[in-house]
């Protein structure tokens, strides 16, 4: 079993390089595999989810290159195959070859994906998508079996603006005959990545970044090629370290208009950032001042975010109160806050958080992947050494933190236990 050993109260001072978004790399890869060619990916972040997906891409017959950041991934052998459960179990995200699949070859076979247990998360969105477009679905234990004689475009309308859904619906319906119409589509940045990558492999995809899509189908996807956006989530639990143990740290790469949230809240608590093109100098100020979080979709306060920041509040002056509106299970952190010194009060989905408090090291756990960027955020503050168990969530989603945070003055390191 490995775990995170970190010293804290140590200043971050230096220049960390955001890596390639998670939450869009796990969706490119997968939509990579409607083209009948060659598809080449920028900036892809060398985490767990990579190589799970990797693995996947291989079961399938395509041949994959990986090195440097860059990903060449060839479908001229691919084949259409079950998804066994060791695989899809692996993350969240493997849910994505569904529409793919589908799209691809009118049948899809895949066992119900995994991934951070932070709230039920089903898939009926993508399904009643599936559904519109022509699709039927049979469900034999944990597995999905999609099929259909022909995919056709539909309007299709969101209960809930769903990033999973809107890029697995679009996925499907790249190939369908006629006009899909997504609305309250979600909005994130991911899924103009997606659509970006699409579109330059030949699909008609218009108004991604709304909560209205259009795709006009098409019947043949060619070479691809598109960089990877920056992670606002891995940019944003960092800033969030700065403005705890930050002095002048520069975090690059970021893209400024993907953080606005964040940012207008780290300015309201007091924190001196200084954004100069792709780059945010981060110090923290010698006062916190209590401010009230409300996670939201895009572009609202991301839900990723949430947990990272309760660890922030609880140095602020006076009391805090952090609602999460996402998801129902995104409250694993505070417990082992609680243990740390924080002098929080959790009523269902909302913290009330009182400080400044002093927090010390204490042996914790990652129960999930942002719950454990809170860990590690908390770690890098507190006095002593915290213990960080159940850190493969961690590494789900931070590309080389270790390297990282040591590399701008933390003592950070994996050990086996």
């Amino acid at each position: 079993m490995k775990q995170l050993v970190i010293n804290g109260g140590n200043k971050l001072t230096g220049e960390i390089k955001i890596s390639g978004a998670k939450n869009s790399v796990v969706a490119l890869i997968p939509a990579a595999i409607l083209s009948d060619e060659e598809v080449t990916l920028y900036n892809v972040p060398d985490i767990s989810d990579t190589r799970a997906l990797i693995d996947i891409i291989e079961l399938l017959n395509g041949k994959v290159e990986y090195k440097d950041e860059v990903m060449k991934i060839d479908n001229k052998e691919l084949e259409n195959k079950v998804i066994p459960e060791e695989l899809s179990k692996k993350l969240r995200a493997s849910y994505y070859f569904m529409g793919a699949l589908l799209a691809k070859y009118k049948y899809a076979e895949i066992y119900f994906p995994g991934g951070c247990n932070i709230g039920a998360r089903p898939i009926d969105f993508h399904i009643k998508g599936f559904e519109k477009l022509g699709a039927k679905v049979e469900i034999e234990g944990n597995k999905y079996i999609f099929k259909a004689d022909k995919l056709k475009g539909a309007k299709i309308y969101l209960d809930f603006a769903s990033v999973g859904a809107t890029i697995n619906i679009m996925l499907a319906a790249v190939k369908a005959e006629g006009v899909t119409e997504i609305s309250n589509a979600a909005k994130e940045p991911e899924i103009v990545n997606i659509a970006t990558l699409l579109n330059n492999m030949g699909a008609k995809i218009s108004g991604a970044g709304t909560s209205e899509i259009k795709i006009i189908g098409v019947d043949h996807l060619g070479k691809g090629v598109i960089d990877v956006i920056p992670d606002r989530i891995e940019a944003g639990t960092y800033a969030i370290a700065g403005a705890l143990m930050g002095k002048d740290l520069v975090l690059k790469g970021i893209i400024e208009e993907h953080l606005e949230a964040l940012i207008s809240k780290l300015k309201e608590m007091g924190i001196d950032l200084n954004i100069d093109h792709n780059k945010i100098k981060i110090t923290r100020p010698e006062k916190l001042k209590s401010i009230n979080v409300k996670t939201l979709v895009f572009p609202g306060f991301p839900t990723d975010l949430g947990q990272p920041m309760t660890v922030l509040l609880t140095q602020a002056d006076g009391v805090s109160i952090f609602e999460e509106t996402i998801w129902e299970n995104r409250m694993g952190h505070i417990k082992y806050l609680q243990k740390m010194g924080a002098n929080i009060r959790l009523n269902d989905k909302t913290a009330i958080v009182m400080g400044p408090t002093d927090l010390k090291g204490e042996e914790v756990v990652a129960t999930d992947l942002r719950a454990g960027a809170a860990m590690v955020v908390a770690g890098l503050s507190a006095s002593g050494t915290t213990i960080i168990n159940d850190i493969e969530h961690i590494l789900r989603g931070y590309e080389n933190i270790v390297e990282k945070l040591t590399a701008v003055g933390a003592d950070i390191k994996i050990i086996e236990k």
